[in-house]
């Protein structure tokens, strides 16, 4: 399912009309942007836990020379579905 259908699919649950739809979930994709971005975690009950995850530097291989070089700190969004999403 795309962000397409997933509008569509909102607009027929709610009676929404499907403009209405897609700002409702694009407001709901910015809201979690925004709150992973601030590095707040966003629980949604009965389906999971969005977080940003930061992954310390490390020394890493270059494949073609073998040489070393240095991999620089990141952060990047995580998801960890709820046991009742996983249970589907």
């Amino acid at each position: 399912m795309n962000k397409g259908e997933l509008t569509k699919a909102v607009a027929a649950d709610s009676g929404l009309s499907q403009s209405d739809a897609g700002k409702a979930v694009d407001a709901v994709f910015d809201a979690i942007a925004g709150a992973v971005k601030d590095r707040q975690q966003v629980a949604i009950a009965g389906f999971g836990t969005f977080s940003a995850k930061t992954r310390n530097a490390r020394t890493g291989r270059n494949p073609a020379t073998g040489e070393e070089i240095k991999i620089p700190e990141k952060t990047s969004a995580a998801f960890k579905p709820a046991s009742a999403l996983k249970d589907l």
